[in-house]
This record gives C-alpha cells, sequence and structure tokens, in this order.
C-alpha cells in the first residue's frame, strides 16, 4: 500500500497531472457523490475528502466542490488547500470563501455548515508545515506557482444557541 500511495504522490506532483485533473477529478467525484447520494467520494479513497457548497462571490449561486483536506483533532475543523493543483491562479472556491465565508460541506455523508478562515503569518505557517507532512505534493505544487497557495480552516457552526 505505501508503494501505491508514494506513485500516487510522485505521479500527482507532475505538470501533467497538474494539466488534466482538475477537468477530470472533481467533475468525476462531483457525479459519484451525487450518484451514492453522499455516501462515495472516489478521490479521498487517497486523501481525505469533502464536497464544500460555498457561495459564488459574484453570482450568488451555490457552487459546489470536491475538495481534499486535512481533518483537524476533534472532528470540528478541517484544513483547505486552495493549491488548484500546482496551476498558477487561486481555484474559484477559494475568492467565493473570502467574500462569502459561510459555507456547507457534505463530509462522510453527512451535511454540516462552516465557516471559513484564511489563514496567516505564523498560523498559517505551522498548518502548511502539517499539509506537507500530510501529502508532500502540495510542497511541489507550491514550488511551481508565484502565488503563495491559500490555506483555509473551516470549523463546524456551533448548535442552535
Amino acid at each position: 500500500m505505501a508503494m501505491g500511495v508514494r506513485w500516487v504522490q510522485k505521479v500527482s506532483s507532475t505538470r501533467g497531472f497538474a494539466r488534466v485533473a482538475p477537468y477530470v477529478l472533481p467533475a468525476l467525484d462531483r457525479g459519484v457523490h451525487r450518484l451514492t447520494r453522499g455516501k462515495v467520494l472516489l478521490s479521498a479513497r487517497l486523501l481525505p475528502g469533502l464536497v464544500l457548497t460555498s457561495t459564488g462571490a459574484r453570482s450568488g449561486l451555490p457552487r459546489r466542490t470536491p475538495l481534499a483536506c486535512m481533518p483537524e483533532e476533534g472532528g470540528n475543523s478541517w484544513i483547505l488547500m486552495g493549491s488548484n493543483f500546482g496551476r498558477p491562479g487561486h481555484p474559484a472556491w477559494s475568492h467565493n470563501l473570502l467574500a462569502r465565508p459561510d459555507a456547507e460541506i457534505n463530509w462522510q455523508g453527512e451535511d454540516i455548515a462552516v465557516t471559513a478562515a484564511l489563514l496567516r503569518g505564523e498560523e498559517r505557517a505551522a498548518v502548511w508545515k502539517a499539509v506537507v507532512e500530510f501529502w508532500p505534493p502540495y510542497a511541489a505544487y507550491q514550488r511551481r506557482v508565484e502565488r503563495e497557495i491559500r490555506v483555509f480552516r473551516i470549523v463546524r457552526e456551533r448548535a442552535e444557541r
């Protein structure tokens, strides 16, 4: 298994993967997630994954995006990396969260209201170190782009007060 994971990490670090993956993987994930009523997310077989429903920054419409994530201890927060597979621009979902941080995720079949915060400074640096240990291809993505990859912490909203 470890050898298979290393191979996937190596492939996912390549420029070729970055050209193809943004078109193929999210569409495949959305389709399978819909067909299984939220029970299966193919990309989550390699990395933990969720489906983010954000509100379009300009359109105001709901936007569903399958994303890899790094769950944090306690089960109430997740880290999202705006790597865009190491491509130049920030992903659209990250613009949406900056404009409208209240969102929803589907995590392991459960719909959860969340609030997103962009991490900066020392907090971002500490989380980035953990992210790269968690999935080393993120370091390759960062080396390929001039922009700083956005890192968000999304936190489960509290129950009704």
